[in-house]
Formats: structure tokens, sequence, C-alpha cells
């Protein structure tokens, strides 16, 4: 399990789509997740997908690796950062 956490670290950080905030998935505000992940997504000019895409796959990912470890609460703030990160790009909220 120590392997699959170092791997799924290493692909947040080094991710070649785009380069996050330092702790940006350990921030409490659904909206401040959402606008660093739109923010990091719009200037990278190594993302192969729309910067919509882009941002809601690595907030994805980054809920699919952690898996069991997140709390309810924090699992919550996260799912809550996707509907943030849709209305901040126009798009129709996910239910």
């Amino acid at each position: 399990m120590a392997s699959q956490n170092r791997w799924s670290q290493h692909v947040t950080e080094t991710s070649d789509a785009l380069s996050l905030e330092p702790d940006v998935f350990t921030l409490d505000d659904p909206r401040k997740i959402a606008a660093s992940l739109k923010a990091s997504a719009e200037k990278s000019d190594r993302r192969k997908a729309p910067p919509f895409r882009s941002a809601m796959s690595m907030l994805t990912f980054y809920i699919n690796r952690a898996g069991h470890s997140l709390s309810a609460e924090r699992k919550q703030v996260l799912e809550r950062a996707k509907d943030e990160l849709r209305k901040l790009y126009g798009r129709a909220p996910h239910r």
C-alpha cells in the first residue's frame, strides 16, 4: 500500500497536466479548492484536455486515490469542490 501512496502522491505532485498549488486538497473551503484548480488548469500549457476537464480529472483522481483514507467530512468538502468547479465553468450541477 505504501508504494501506491507514493505513486499517487508522485502523480499529483508532478502531473504533466497541471502544476497544483501546494496542499490544495487540504483546504477547507470547496470554493478555494475549485478556484485553485481552475487557475492551475487555465495557466497550464502542458494539459492535453480543456481546462475544465483537466481540473475535474485531477480532483476526481485525488478523491479516488485517497479512497478509504478520506474521512466522510473531507470527502464531502472535495465533492462540494466539484460542484464549485462546475459553477466556475458555467456547467450544470451534477446530481
